[in-house]
Order: structure tokens, then C-alpha cells, then sequence
């Protein structure tokens, strides 16, 4: 059940968000059609999020409908989905400094969409819908070059930053406030389906990153760009090269 405190910040947002759809209307008539088809025609953030991730997977009318359907059904099923979808929205403002509104990043960055893509087909595989969820990520895989399995576990304030190129395998565990940057692999190494990586809160994950096995990448630790990693790296250090190599660390081991 949502609590009162979460109902409020959805509204503030959606507020927030109808605030800058009216003046990005007023002042761009050419565009103002596009925010009012987007934002301005819906009641809630639900709404509008669902009849997004329906545009921008959809190819035709019936697959705009099909997706607009699964993401409705699952934020109507879980609605503190949308309370991530929320908190992911606000953490790009923050760790993005081009970015000075909530509007730009729900309607233009990909990255966003295919976040709540996954949560929508995570929510259909946990709800044994299984051909639909992987349906949903082949569709966000071809259209948005984000593939994230549906059996994989996001926590919330995720920012997916430039979103190209992101594969993020069954069964990773990913924790909360983590940014990836584009062209990262995350997932198992073998043949085991369960040894994936966990990635802890706060973690930054550089451009062309790998992280491969049963491992553990610790709470606010950041992985260089291509570097990769097979071992674990513990919370707060850096983990830099091919084959990784720890620094920063109060207590650095040699090796990641």
C-alpha cells in the first residue's frame, strides 16, 4: 500500500512536471503540442509514464497499445513502481549538471524509458508473464540499446547516463543511488545461473566497464571506464584496468 508520505511526493512531482510542460509549451508553440499530447492530456504521472514507454517501444498502433497496457497493469499493481520511476527522475537532475528540470530527462533521455521498461517486465516475470516480460526487454533492447533481463533486481534513484550499449544480465543485483555510464556489461560468468554480480548503493560504473561473476562490488565504490572486473571490490575504492586493479582504498587489496 502506498503511504500518504510517497502519494504526496508523487503529486509534487507530477506538479512539478505540469508546471514545466506549460511554460515549455507557451513558450515553443511547435513543440507545445508534442508536451501537451505527453504530459498536459494526462491526469497523473502514472498515466503519462505508462503512455511513454508505450511511444517509445511501440512500433505500430497495437504495440503502442500493448506496452502502454503491461506498464498500466504494472504500475495499477505495484504502484510504488512508480514511486521509483519518481526518485530516478530526480537523481538525474541532480547528478546531471546540464539538466535543470524534470521534463527534458522523462521525455528525451532513453536511459529513463528503458529504466521503467525493466521495472514494468520485472513486474510481469515476478507474475509469471514471462513471454510478455521478455518481450518488453527484446523491444527496449532493439529501440533504446538497453537490455537489462527481467530477472535482474534494480534498486531505485538508478541513472542509466548516455544508455547505449548497457546489457545488464538474469539475476544481478543492483542497489540503490547507482549511475552506469554507456557501453557496460554486467552479468554471470560460467555456465551457473545464480553467480552474477551485486552491486552495492552508491556505485558509479564508467563508460565500457565489464563485471562478470559471483562478486561483489561494495557501497560507493566506482569502476574506471573499460575496466574489467572478475573479483570483488570492497566499498569506497576504485577499481581501474584490464585486469582490474584496486586503488583509493583504506585497505586495498591487489586485485579486483
Amino acid at each position: 500500500m502506498r503511504t500518504e508520505t510517497a502519494i504526496v511526493a508523487s503529486d509534487i512531482l507530477w506538479q512539478e512536471i505540469r508546471g514545466e510542460a506549460r511554460r515549455a509549451a507557451t513558450a515553443d508553440p511547435v513543440f507545445g503540442k508534442a508536451v501537451a499530447d505527453a504530459i498536459l492530456a494526462h491526469d497523473d504521472f502514472t498515466a503519462a509514464l505508462a503512455d511513454l514507454i508505450g511511444r517509445r517501444l511501440g512500433g505500430s498502433a497495437a504495440d503502442r497499445e500493448r506496452f502502454t497496457t503491461f506498464s498500466r497493469d504494472a504500475f495499477r499493481g505495484q504502484p510504488d513502481l512508480v514511486e521509483a520511476a519518481g526518485r530516478d527522475l530526480r537523481a538525474i537532475v541532480l547528478r546531471d549538471p546540464a539538466i535543470a528540470g524534470l521534463l527534458p530527462p522523462l521525455l528525451h533521455f532513453k536511459g529513463y524509458v528503458a529504466l521503467q521498461s525493466w521495472r514494468v517486465s520485472h513486474w510481469l516475470w515476478r507474475h509469471d508473464h514471462r513471454d510478455a516480460a521478455l518481450l518488453l526487454q527484446n523491444e527496449a533492447s532493439n529501440v533504446l540499446q538497453v537490455s537489462i533481463h527481467p530477472a535482474a533486481s534494480l534498486g531505485s534513484s538508478v541513472y542509466l547516463d548516455h544508455a547505449t550499449g548497457i546489457v545488464i544480465g538474469a539475476n544481478v543485483v543492483i542497489g540503490d543511488e547507482v549511475t552506469i555510464l554507456q557501453n557496460v556489461s554486467i552479468g554471470r560468468q560460467g555456465d551457473l545461473p545464480m553467480r552474477s554480480p551485486r552491486i552495492g548503493r552508491g556505485v558509479f560504473i564508467g563508460s565500457g566497464a565489464t563485471i562478470l561473476g559471483d562478486i561483489e562490488i561494495g557501497d560507493f565504490a566506482k569502476i574506471g571506464a573499460g575496466t574489467v572486473v572478475t573479483g570483488d571490490v570492497p566499498g569506497g575504492c576504485t577499481a581501474i584496468g584490464n585486469p582490474a586493479r584496486l586503488t583509493n582504498c583504506l585497505a586495498a587489496a591487489s586485485s579486483a
